[in-house]
């Protein structure tokens, strides 16, 4: 099933039947995905009058609670407010879903103890092309990506150059999968949020960071059409489920 979109005075065709979807999901166990020093999620029913409210306990549903943080367990989209003293929800600041955007596949350097991606590395990539959104696919690109422990293993991570560059670029989305865009322990400089978000000048409330994405080999580097889709929490960052559509020339 085929749809055109006007977008921007272009318009632009895709197979709404192949979504590509680049999120990762929980699924309460050890083999989740982790980060940030937590424990794995948690699904569980409900004790109501000491009894579980779940059908093959013996009630008429399952009534279940789910314990999770969305930055260090699950696919999840971000806005200002992660790091400012000033509350701002990503629910809020959110207001559209369709943007074009661009799959590039970085391989993350070498910088004495640390892998990092670089200013050089996006140019190259993105070279005169114009986005709303970028899709940063690292490698190695191994499927235990989404059942990563992260926790004190130094991730690759995103320079402040290569930070500002998206955001002069004009940017306003920036997909990752990584647990965060910062280097893992770097005394709360948090320089590639800071920059991306412009926190020292004119703050960009409508961009976003998505982290913990999962792009398959089979997707191949290009252009796409990305709904990035949001759960509807008044939080600084929300559980999201990004998915790609090719689009078709």
């Amino acid at each position: 099933m085929k749809a055109i979109i006007e977008y921007n005075s272009r318009k632009i065709t895709i197979d709404v039947s192949k979504p590509l979807d680049i999120s990762i999901a929980i699924d309460a166990s050890r083999r989740n995905v982790n980060a940030w020093y937590l424990g794995e999620p948690k699904i569980f029913p409900e004790n109501i009058d000491g009894e579980l409210v779940k059908v093959s306990e013996g009630a008429v549903i399952n009534f279940n609670n789910i314990h999770f943080n969305p930055h260090a367990h699950i696919t999840h989209t971000e806005c200002v407010g992660h790091i400012t003293e000033e509350v701002h929800s990503v629910n809020q600041n959110l207001k559209h879903y369709f943007f074009v955007s661009e799959v590039v596949t970085v391989a993350p350097e070498s910088r004495g103890e640390d892998f990092v991606i670089s200013e050089k590395q996006l140019k190259t990539a993105l070279r005169n092309k114009k986005r709303d959104a970028i899709i940063i696919r690292t490698l190695p690109n191994l499927k235990d990506k989404k059942t990563m422990q992260y926790s004190n293993t130094n991730p690759p991570y995103l320079l402040e150059e290569a930070a500002v560059y998206l955001r002069e670029k004009g940017i306003k989305h920036l997909l990752i999968d990584l647990p965060s865009v910062d280097k893992e322990k770097d005394n709360g400089k948090l320089l590639a949020h800071n920059a991306f978000w412009n926190t020292t000048g004119e703050v960009r409330l409508d961009a976003t960071i998505t982290e913990f994405i999962y792009v398959p080999n089979s997707v191949e580097d290009g252009e796409y059409l990305l709904n990035l889709m949001i759960a509807p929490f008044e939080n600084d960052a929300t559980p999201s489920k990004p998915i790609l559509y090719k689009i078709i020339k």
